[in-house]
């Protein structure tokens, strides 16, 4: 049988049971028991309208205006609420009327309480500042619709809250005014999008010392963001709900026939007999034929010693087939067509994990395509067993894997999202044009951040997950408020051929990660990767010359002391990773652990930045990361 024929025949198998699992919406947010609703706001809870309604406190009471207008009720402003998120509720302006480009920085008139607080997800566009300094160019990329829900234009001046340098949670409005400013507008931009909406949005949360036994029992404690001493409840992976024991509480979340089904559906045997008679007719016949051919293949070829058989993996392959693109399966010419047949100028980097190229679908979505090369089936069924590890892995810092595409022969198309704000090194080194560079703050926590979702990986995901070839260009991408998206893992191994690499950990790919995150580091202090930085850095290091390296946009000399400290202490662990990365003594926990406290520290100590929100399960890892009251899920 003609090799060619075999691996067609296995491309085929392959496309036949991902088209079974492809994903659908995610569920939004659920009405409150009573199933309250004003004009055309569904309430969700712990907001209600009747005070019978159950909740956690009267704080989420609001009132409804005509059957047709929401309000919130905060101290003693009234505010119109026009949408609600998991974490918040978007509302307008105290008494705003007609439409309005800006308004007074007194005018929301917001003072923080136990429950509320200006959630750091809004963007602020201010008008007639004196001060320019305060003006971010990064934030200048989002959407912004005017008060007549037109889009266009750009704002001369805005700041995104979750940028912490001059803005802090807690801050009023007013804190704007030393720079001249007179007037403000505000918009959420939810992470991941560039759109925003207009209004502010609002995070809530319940005092922690109040919140003993509100959350359900497969929901977990989250700290707030916003809301100083106060949390909310999160339900678990697998789950969905509000968290909350006196809400919906959490209930199973599952994929059945296709698409997601939640709680009692997901333990239902009931099927849609149509739905299975047609997929059974259309694709019985093509598992049947498909696996012959290929038993037909397996059988046909000469056995050698140490030869790899599909039983022998460790993910059976029919399994890797099944689960692997479990988002979506894209065909050759759409990447094809967005990459621009793969020509060197969408190329992002070319690495020992492969080829990234940059692209944009036919609906406008902005992707990132990695190309691996497999030489034999084993290889192709050991990069399918890893997509489909990383396709189940949620983390906030882990870019979306949004599907996946097998060419013809080996070669396997990974498809990534591509952030709004583009990789890393365009940031360090302005390649996008910016007036500015990153700061150090949000070099910080770009390097906490990163350290975070390594060690997660590799500590609390069986079998751990190694990147092998970290780099800040095509791996390492920004989203439209900085939060670090990473991508282009290893997903072809170069171990010997017994079938057990996806255990073996491909040779020693922790201790490559730790030294690749070293120079990662020394990138992040001098905005430079050329090949002799890390001799040169070692040098001025050692001889106490710290400066002559650093980026010279990060004005060193003019930091204040404890700005100077920090990037010391980075500098310090930078050497610690090449020094002792390569032989194991220094792992990328004890990296996470010392970047992650420092990166607080930055932050002002019990101020909690958004970018450092991790999604470490409640266990041995973040108890080694931070014992601190600031750790997102609670003991």
């Amino acid at each position: 049988m003609d090799q060619r024929v075999c691996r067609t025949m296995l491309a085929l198998l392959f496309v036949s049971f991902t088209l079974l699992f492809l994903n659908q919406p995610a569920m939004s947010l659920l009405p409150n028991q009573c199933n309250e609703k004003c004009g055309g706001l569904h309430i969700p809870f712990p907001f209600r309208l009747n005070a019978s309604c159950p909740s956690i406190s009267t704080a989420f009471r609001l009132s409804c205006l005509n059957s047709t207008t929401l309000y919130l009720h905060v101290g003693a402003e009234t505010y119109r609420v026009l949408d609600f998120f998991s974490d918040g509720v978007l509302v307008d302006f105290p008494g705003a009327t007609g439409c309005r480009q800006y308004h007074d920085l007194n005018a929301f008139g917001f003072n923080k309480n136990d429950y509320f607080g200006i959630s750091s997800d809004n963007v602020i566009g201010l008008y007639d500042c004196e001060d320019s300094s305060l003006c971010k160019t990064g934030c200048e990329t989002n959407d912004l619709p005017g008060c007549d829900g037109n889009y266009g234009g750009s704002l001369a001046c805005c700041y995104p809250l979750s940028d912490h340098s001059i803005w802090h949670s807690g801050d009023g409005f007013s804190s704007f005014s030393k720079f001249g400013c007179r007037g403000f507008s505000s918009w959420v931009v939810s992470r991941g999008t560039n759109t925003g909406k207009r209004g502010v949005k609002l995070e809530w949360a319940v005092p922690r010392n109040s919140s003993g036994g509100v959350c359900a029992s497969d929901a977990d404690m989250v700290n707030a963001t916003a809301v100083e001493a106060a949390v909310r409840c999160l339900c678990k992976d697998g789950f969905v709900g509000d968290g909350f024991a006196n809400g919906a509480g959490c209930f199973k979340s599952c994929i059945k026939e296709g698409q997601e089904a939640y709680g009692e559906e997901c333990d239902s045997p009931k099927h849609s007999q149509r739905k299975l008679v047609i997929l059974a007719g259309v694709l019985a016949p093509v598992f049947i034929l498909a696996s012959l051919f290929l038993l037909f293949c397996i059988l046909r070829q000469p056995v050698k010693p140490g030869a790899f058989h599909l039983e022998q993996n460790h993910y059976h392959g029919t399994m890797s087939f099944r689960k692997a693109c479990r988002t979506r399966l894209f065909t050759y010419r759409e990447l094809d067509e967005a990459t621009r047949a793969f020509v060197d100028g969408q190329k992002l980097v070319n690495g020992a994990n492969g080829t990234i190229h940059a692209g944009v679908l036919g609906d406008g979505s902005h992707i990132a395509v990695q190309k691996v090369q497999c030489e034999t089936e084993r290889d192709l069924i050991d990069v399918l067993s890893r997509i489909e590890l990383l396709s189940s892995v949620l983390h906030r810092n882990l870019a979306r894997l949004l599907g996946c595409c097998i060419e013809s022969g080996y070669t396997i198309l990974v498809v990534y999202e591509y952030p709004a704000n583009g990789t890393l090194e365009e940031h360090l080194q302005n390649g996008r044009g910016q007036k500015f560079g990153l700061d150090w703050y949000r070099r910080l926590s770009t390097a906490a951040e990163t350290a975070g979702l390594l060690a997660y990986l590799q500590y609390e995901i069986s079998p751990p997950i190694f990147h092998r070839g970290l780099k800040s260009s095509g791996y390492i991408f920004l989203d439209v408020d900085f939060s670090v998206k990473v991508a282009g893992f290893a997903l072809l191994s170069s171990g010997s051929g017994d079938g057990s690499n996806l255990r073996n950990n491909y040779r020693t790919p922790h201790k490559n990660d730790v030294y690749d995150f070293g120079l990662l580091l020394l990138e992040i202090i001098s905005g430079t990767n050329y090949s002799d930085m890390p001799r040169i850095a070692m040098e001025k290091i050692k001889s106490g010359k710290l400066e002559e390296i650093v980026d010279p946009s990060l004005y060193y000399h003019e930091q204040p002391i404890a700005r100077r400290e920090q990037i010391e202490i980075v500098a310090d662990v930078a050497t610690r990773c090449l020094l002792f990365g390569g032989d194991g003594k220094i792992g990328m926990i004890d990296v996470a652990r010392e970047l992650i406290h420092l990166a607080k520290e930055n932050n002002g100590g019990s101020k909690r930045g958004p970018a450092l929100e991790e999604t470490f399960s409640n266990s041995s890892l973040l108890q080694m990361i931070s014992m601190s009251p600031d750790s997102i899920h609670m003991p």
